[in-house]
């Protein structure tokens, strides 16, 4: 475990990382008072611009950052182990799921299991269908479901790595159109994906999967239930209070109604204000949201490289001036954003996943 601490209070590195409006602060570190949280992702090799076009996803660490009321401390720094991926393969935190007193969490080959508070590693499943996975989350039967984007599938796993079920989220069988004897984690690339599950959530016991290259969340038992959410490509799918929230990856939060599948909420996002005369279109990728009683933190990554250009075809400012990497706290009575807290000091390059710790 790695220990890097900030202060908010002015003391041990830079109070900067917490913006907030005058009237929110005192309640911003009120909340993280009583429940701080992780925010859970990665961190960039080397420095990376948008118009990079050396290695597009250099990630080389995962990262668990610490937010307490008295400021930042890098909980966990985690590198794959040989043979899990490829060298040159990115190593990151994806989606996690934070379920009692444990912490589920995914690299892209990989999947560790965390007891809480030490991060104490319990369980580590590593197959040789992961191939870009991208969210774990525990079922009331004691396995996982693993969203393996690379092949189009959820996947049922007990905690020692036995597969259960697979359900390809295209309705298609996987394996008439891959080998199966092949180590998808090493040196196998699939993109672009058509479909790319990325979260698992569940609706009354009933799961679902996130489709982000097709704006939905499709049932795995009936595809039929399908909630179309529209715009832009999508992330997450926290069920709360009979509502489920999406984040869209240009700057929108989405919610559907629990019981009829349909979307009735859609906000568009924008920054703290300030001088920066911000009109929204430099928010950074926009990815996991942490609903904390009438405030909704919502994760943003600096836009980062990538081959496939149609995924930031909707970036407006040529990626010459892009925010931060950060969190950002969202009234949900309004969804204006009073809060910020900038990760980049501290080795956080892209957010998957906000949570408490």
């Amino acid at each position: 475990m790695s220990q890097h601490v900030a202060n908010f209070g002015g003391g041990l590195i830079d109070s900067a990382a917490l913006e907030a409006t005058a009237s929110a602060r005192s309640s911003v570190l009120a909340e993280l008072a009583g429940q701080p949280v992780y925010v859970i992702g990665g961190r960039q090799r080397a420095d990376r611009s948008l118009l990079d076009s050396g290695n597009w996803y250099g990630y080389g660490l995962g990262v668990i950052l610490r937010i307490g009321a008295t400021g930042i401390t890098t909980d966990l720094e985690y590198v794959s182990p040989p043979g899990s991926c490829g060298p040159d393969d990115a190593v990151l935190f994806k989606c996690a799921t934070r379920m009692d007193d444990f912490l589920y969490c995914c690299t892209q080959t990989e999947v560790l299991v965390l007891r809480l508070p030490e991060l104490e590693e319990v369980a580590y499943i590593s197959l040789p269908i992961f191939n870009d996975v991208h969210h774990v989350v525990p079922t009331a039967s004691g396995t996982l479901l693993v969203a393996v984007s690379g092949l189009e599938l959820v996947v049922e796993v007990t905690l020692q790595g036995d597969i259960v079920r697979e359900w390809n989220v295209l309705g298609e069988d996987t394996w008439s159109k891959r080998p199966r004897g092949i180590d998808y984690r090493i040196g196998v690339d699939l993109k672009p994906h058509r479909a790319h599950p990325n979260y698992v959530f569940f609706v009354d016991g009933e799961p679902f999967a996130t489709r982000f290259e097709l704006r939905d969340a499709v049932s795995l038992e009936n595809p039929e239930r399908r909630i179309d959410i529209g715009g832009e490509r999508v992330h997450d799918g926290v069920v709360h209070d009979g509502s489920i929230y999406f984040t869209t990856v240009d700057g929108s939060v989405v919610v559907a109604d629990q019981s009829s599948l349909e979307v009735v909420e859609r906000h568009r996002l924008r920054r703290i204000p300030s001088d920066r005369n911000d009109d929204g279109s430099d928010l950074g990728w926009c990815r996991s949201l942490h609903i904390d009683g009438e405030f909704c933190w919502v994760g943003f990554s600096r836009i980062r490289p990538t081959r496939l250009r149609q995924t930031v075809s909707w970036v407006r400012t040529g990626g010459l001036h892009q925010a931060p990497t950060r969190i950002s706290r969202y009234r949900m009575s309004d969804w204006v954003c009073d809060a910020e807290i900038d990760l980049e000091p501290y080795g956080l390059n892209a957010v998957f996943t906000v949570a408490p710790a």
